[in-house]
This record gives structure tokens, sequence and C-alpha cells, in this order.
């Protein structure tokens, strides 16, 4: 599960407003916990969440709180799900104030990935800390630097993959179809 997720998913530059909120919002319910975790779970968060439909999750109230908190196929985080509901109406302000998500994130990267050329861990960067002060100025949270690194990786904001992986930019064919045993 975790080879295809890399595969296929870890690293693809996302540029979907929706699909980078419910991915950062996946990295919010990680922290503190395995990502195959999350992974496993991620179709009943999607079920549970409203498709991450962010409309749809800002409207919910005391009772949906409860109905997740009830939902064994999720992590049953209150601070999670609290922090879920209010990022929705948060990303919605953005909208609103006429704030696209997508090209905001990107903003903190020039509009282009960050390549890492060598395969030193990192768990935050510059841009990271500046990214996440500024989704908190906008009211999120659980979007501290180290869960937005995490989710720039995830999104491809960030190339961290080891210079000899298939997916390393450097490699020419990012995203290559890998061969790997079944």
């Amino acid at each position: 599960m975790l080879a295809a997720y890399h595969d296929a998913e870890w690293g693809v530059a996302e540029h979907d407003a929706r699909a980078l909120w419910e991915k950062l919002m996946l990295d919010g319910f990680q922290a503190g916990l395995a990502w195959i975790t999350i992974l496993r779970k991620r179709d009943a968060f999607r079920a549970a969440f409203a498709g991450f439909d962010p409309a749809r999750v800002a409207r919910f109230g005391p009772g949906d709180v409860d109905r997740l908190m009830a939902d064994a196929g999720i992590v049953r985080s209150r601070a999670k799900i609290e922090a879920t509901i209010g990022n929705a109406r948060a990303f919605l302000a953005m909208r609103a104030a006429g704030e696209d998500f997508a090209a905001f994130c990107w903003s903190f990267v020039d509009g282009r990935p960050i390549v890492n050329g060598d395969d030193a861990p990192r768990t935050r960067s510059p841009a990271s800390e500046a990214l996440s002060a500024a989704l908190k100025a906008r009211g999120f949270t659980f979007v501290g630097p180290v869960i937005v690194y995490a989710w720039m990786q995830a999104c491809g904001l960030v190339d961290d993959h080891e210079p000899q992986c298939f997916a390393h930019r450097s490699a020419g064919t990012h995203r290559a179809s890998p061969d790997r045993a079944a």
C-alpha cells in the first residue's frame, strides 16, 4: 500500500484547491500517527467528511462532531475533527475574499516544486514555516510547520525523493513507470 502510494501519489504536484485542502486535513489527522494508518482509513475519512467538500464540512455542527467521534473508521480526535471543520470555514473565507487556496499555497514555492538534491532528512523548512504562519493567520489550525512540510512533500510542492528514486525530478522522467515486483 505504501509503495503504491509513493509510486502514484506522493510528491506529484497537486494544483486543485479542494484536493490540496483534503490532503492538508489528512496530514493534520496523521500528526502523532503513522501515515499508513491514515492511508488505510482514507476512504472512511472521505465518507465521514462528505468527500472533503469544504462547503459541506463547514456546515457541520455539534451533532456531526458527535457522529464523527463515534466513527471507528476514522481517527477519533475531537481536536482534529473540530480543526477540520474550522479549516473548512477558513478555506471558504479565503475563497470569499478572492484568494485561491492552490495559488496561495504554491506562491510559497514560487509556483514550482523545491527540488532537494540530497537525501538529508527534513521535517520543516523556511517555506513550511512561512506557509504555516500564513495559514494560521487565516484561521487554520493543526497546520504547524512540520505538518505543513509533510503535506508539501505529499502534494509535490517539495521534491524530497531520494536522488536515485525514479520519481526524483533529477531522474529526468518524473513518474515514469517503476519496475517493481508485485
